[in-house]
This record gives C-alpha cells, sequence and structure tokens, in this order.
C-alpha cells in the first residue's frame, strides 16, 4: 500500500488517499459530528463506453449489481443494510456509474463487505434468470420515465440532436429496447471484467471513521480482488467549440402544452470556462428570478415556465439546456424571438454586478448544502478523483466559481449562446390533447422540472 497522501490544511475538507496494490484508489475523510459513515464506490464506466449495439450496459449493470454475487443472494445487498439502518442506491451516468451506502458507525464493515463481495464474485451469481429480470426492470424503467411520460424523450433526442451519431455522447445512459433485448449474458460478463475491476474504482469512505480501522477492512476485504488490465479508453468526446448551425426537430405528441427545448455546445466541465457558463444560465434561467422567468412567465405570459441549466461533462462539450412550457395559445415562434432577444442582449451588457452576486451566493448555497452531507461529501471525493484525478480539487471548487468575474460570464455567453450553435426541439400537442387548460399545463411544466 502507497503512503496516504496528507490531508487537507487549508481550512477544507481534511482527507486522506491510500492504494492498494490492485489499484483501488481509496479516499478518506473524517468527521465525528454525527454517528455516520458514508461509502461511495465510482467505477469509471457509464455510457460512453459503450459500443453501437450494445447500448444500455452500464445501467443494466447499475441493477444487476443489486441481484446477488457469491456471499447474497437475490435481494441481500439492499436487506442487509436497510435492516442495518442504512441507506444505499446506485446511479449511472455517461461518464460514471457508482454505488453508495450511509451507515451507522458501527455497520461501516458491513457495507465494506457487501461493496467489495459484488466486485469480487458478481460473476459468481450472475445468470439467465437474474439478467432477464433485470433487463425487464431497465425495460421498465425506460418506459416510465422515458417512452410513456410527456416530453419524456426530450433528453435523449436532444442529445442525439447535441452529439454526432459516431459520437461516445451520442446516446444515453437509458439505451435502447432494441439493444437491451439484443444483450446477452456473455455481453454482461465480458463488460463486468472489463470494468468492475479495482484499478478502475474509486472507493470513498466519509464520516465517524477511524482511518487505521477503515483502511484495514478495505485491505481486509478488497485486496484479494484481481486488477484487470483489459479496458480500452472511451473514444475521444471532443468537438468544435461551437456547432456552426443550428439543428431543429419537431415532434407531434399528446403532451399538455406546446414546449421549446434546446442544448447549447458549452465549455466541458473542470474548466474556469465552464464555471463562468454555469454562471451565466443561473442569471438567465434558474429559479423565479432569472431573466428568462421574468420576459416569459410574469412580463409575456407566453410560458408557465422557463429553465435554463447546465449539464457538466468533462469528456465532452457540456449543455446548456434551455427548457419553456407555453401558456395558452402562445406559439413557439413568439417563444423563441423572445429568447433570443434576452439571450442576445446578455450577450452584449454580460450579468449586472447584482445578477452575478446573487448567482454565486446560489451556486454557493447548492455546494454547501451538497458538502453538509457525508453522503454528498463522499460522492465529490469521487468524482474529483476519477473525472479530474484529484479529490482534493474539491476543496477548491468553490472558490473557483466565486472567482469568476461578470466579464467572463459575458464573454462565454458571447461564444455560446448563440443561435447557430444549438440543437432544437420544438413540442406541438396533438389535435387531441391541444385543448388542455393552462393548470393542467402549469403541473405538467412544474412535473418536468423537478423530474429534471
Amino acid at each position: 500500500m502507497a503512503n496516504p497522501a496528507s490531508a487537507s490544511d487549508n481550512g477544507g475538507i481534511a482527507i486522506t488517499e491510500h492504494r492498494l496494490a490492485n489499484g483501488l484508489r481509496v479516499v478518506l475523510s473524517e468527521d465525528h459530528l454525527t454517528p455516520v459513515a458514508a461509502v461511495c464506490l465510482w467505477y469509471d464506466v457509464g455510457s460512453r463506453h459503450e459500443v453501437k449495439g450494445r447500448t444500455g450496459l452500464a445501467h443494466l449493470f447499475e441493477h444487476l449489481m443489486f441481484q446477488g454475487s457469491a456471499n447474497v443472494s437475490n435481494n441481500g445487498h439492499f436487506e442487509l443494510v436497510q435492516g442495518a439502518g442504512g441507506s444505499l442506491n446506485g446511479t449511472t451516468s455517461f461518464e460514471r456509474t457508482n454505488y453508495f451506502e450511509t451507515m451507522p458507525t458501527h455497520q461501516l464493515e458491513l457495507a465494506l463487505w457487501l461493496e467489495a463481495d459484488r466486485m469480487g464474485s458478481l460473476l459468481a451469481a450472475l445468470d439467465d434468470a437474474s439478467m432477464e429480470n433485470q433487463r425487464d426492470v431497465v425495460k421498465n424503467e425506460r418506459r416510465q420515465r422515458y417512452d410513456n411520460v410527456p416530453y419524456g424523450t426530450a433528453f435523449e433526442k436532444l442529445t442525439a440532436l447535441s452529439f454526432p451519431g459516431d459520437h461516445p455522447y451520442h446516446h444515453t445512459p437509458i439505451g435502447s429496447m432494441t439493444d437491451l433485448d439484443a444483450a446477452t449474458l456473455e455481453d454482461a460478463r465480458a463488460f463486468f471484467r472489463t470494468y468492475y475491476a479495482p484499478n478502475n474504482a474509486v472507493l470513498s469512505v466519509v464520516g465517524d471513521i477511524d482511518p487505521e480501522q477503515t483502511v484495514a477492512w478495505v485491505e481486509k476485504y478488497f485486496g484479494s480482488i484481481p486488477a484487470h488490465d483489459g479496458k480500452q479508453p472511451p473514444r475521444d468526446g471532443a468537438l468544435p467549440d461551437i456547432m456552426g448551425e443550428e439543428v431543429r426537430e419537431l415532434v407531434e405528441e399528446e403532451v399538455p402544452s406546446r414546449a421549446l427545448m434546446a442544448a447549447y455546445r458549452l465549455p466541458q466541465d473542470g474548466t474556469r470556462e465552464a464555471d463562468a457558463a454555469d454562471l451565466a444560465l443561473t442569471v438567465l434561467g434558474s429559479g423565479e428570478s432569472s431573466r428568462l422567468y421574468n420576459r416569459l412567465v410574469r412580463r409575456d405570459r407566453t410560458a408557465v415556465s422557463a429553465g435554463f441549466g447546465l449539464l457538466r461533462l468533462a469528456g465532452a462539450p457540456s449543455l446548456g439546456w434551455l427548457d419553456v412550457k407555453t401558456s395558452g395559445e402562445a406559439t413557439i415562434a413568439q417563444i423563441e424571438i423572445a429568447v433570443d432577444e434576452e439571450l442576445a442582449r446578455f450577450a452584449a451588457e454580460g450579468p449586472t454586478a447584482a445578477e452575478l452576486e446573487r448567482a454565486q451566493a446560489q451556486i454557493e448555497r447548492e455546494w454547501l448544502d451538497r458538502l453538509t452531507t457525508v453522503a454528498g461529501r463522499a460522492d465529490e471525493l469521487c468524482r474529483y478523483a476519477v473525472l479530474f484525478g484529484d479529490p482534493k480539487l474539491v476543496n477548491s471548487a468553490l472558490a473557483k466559481v466565486l472567482d469568476v468575474t461578470a466579464e467572463e460570464v459575458k464573454a462565454v455567453a458571447a461564444a455560446h449562446l448563440r443561435p447557430d450553435n444549438r440543437a432544437v426541439l420544438v413540442y406541438e400537442p396533438l389535435p387531441a390533447t391541444a385543448d388542455h387548460d393552462a393548470a393542467d399545463a402549469d403541473a405538467a411544466g412544474a412535473a418536468e422540472e423537478d423530474a429534471a
């Protein structure tokens, strides 16, 4: 085991790092405020690692990892953690898959053993029955969250419009029904052997822990799991800064109201420009004090909701996500004219001092809220270790946002928030649903924002 990295000495989160002989990176942070500990495990695999014809495998594996291992049968992982008073889950994104538990301190060893057991022995329990069971679960999740809800496929459609067909981010983590049906048991086994290896993972443990004992447990349970060197790096996600032309798709579906959605190509996560873009979109479209909300909902009364947020991506351009639901008989043309006017004005003038201060305060509050919990800290430590190579970057992340100037915010808006740098999705209700009243449209807009 390598020598531990020194803890933070700048008043930030105290961080200690270790690395096992098999390559597992371990990040620890003590916090004895409450008697709980968070365990977070990030695997460096997401939908960007998938190949054509086998999309959805990363997300399918998120589910398969809860279906038993050599020493834990079926739903036992959930039962053991919840029975010990803990909580748990897993998620999949373009760039990673993570698993996490928050446990009473005296149950930390159980969580570590459970994560190690499925990392080291999932293949012992992976069979046709569990594969078919979770394939059906994922397909049903797709129906419930994408295919059978208003605007449900918007994220998938806009992502496909924003990235070229051969780009690793062209498809979303949910995968297609066709590819989910085509995946074989051997596909799943090969995927696990390639990506679910200790040298492709970061384990963070945060909270009321004894670091020496925690490292001993990690070594005991994870240390014998062999590394795997067969992983290929993901395909290059780099693209030009500007799309060069607008791409557009019209969708006629049973939706409560017309909608204008758009994705703007923005700087990659981890850069100062991405922080400036985050501030720009916060001023323009985050909350009821934002420019777009004030213009479209309050002043023009052409929309029931208007939001603009940043999807941060580290391996490809980030996306600025615009979502406007219309009010009454307002047209998409009216909405677009107003949006383009507001974006052009912002690009020319930048934020006011008050707007920048408010946006920075909002991002600061959200960041501190996230770091308040041991689970939030554990997740961020893994994020910075996997995506940017250094978990200690968590301690400087907020300061970088607060250091961004109004001129930088203005510059990133002028460079990127342009009509020739966006993919546009227009929803038009089918005649049978076009008569829904404004209250229905308002509720649908709120539900869409909550889901996002």
